[in-house]
């Protein structure tokens, strides 16, 4: 066995097992004390899991499909393929199926401040299909702002926005 198999293995069961004596960011320290190979790895894990104050945001995940119409067969191959596991790795979220008739098939997350989104899955492929849930069960369910300008700033500058189209006349 290579050093970076049993280093990964030793990650693994830091993270997952875990110590129930150690909290998820102990743990994590811990393994990257142990492990310098994963460090990266855990590190873009972090940013990928989105939780606010550290309570996941994401409730309720309807995922409706169609049992006959073939706009919803990477649905269904997802149904039975990845959803298993992905209700036991969140075990935080409420996932539920539901059969429309007639219907492309979509994903709707219910979060906690009220808000949903929509998300239509038809012809998507069973990964894809995984890539969309994993990022609305990440989202913070937060309405999309459009900004009025491209440039934002807390303190605006007095002499104005610099632009590439300035001339000087001499």
């Amino acid at each position: 066995m290579d050093g970076n198999h049993v280093c990964t293995l030793s990650f693994n069961v830091l993270i997952n097992q875990g110590d129930k004596g150690l909290d998820h960011a102990r743990r994590i320290k811990l393994a990257k004390k142990k492990c310098p190979i994963v460090a990266n790895y855990v590190e873009v894990a972090e940013w990928l899991e989105m939780a606010l104050r550290g309570a996941w945001q994401l409730q309720k995940l309807i995922v409706s499909y169609c049992d006959w119409g073939g706009s919803s067969r990477g649905i269904r191959a997802f149904m039975e393929s990845n959803l298993p596991a992905f209700k036991e790795n969140n075990p935080q979220l409420e996932v539920v199926t539901e059969l429309i008739r007639g219907q492309h098939p979509h994903l709707k997350g219910l979060y906690k401040n009220k808000n949903q989104r929509v998300v239509c899955v038809k012809n998507l492929t069973q990964d894809d299909i995984l890539l969309h849930a994993t990022r609305l069960r990440n989202a913070l369910g937060r309405k999309v702002v459009k900004l009025k300008t491209r440039h934002v700033t807390k303190h605006p500058s007095v002499q104005g926005t610099w632009t590439t189209d300035l001339k000087f006349e001499a």
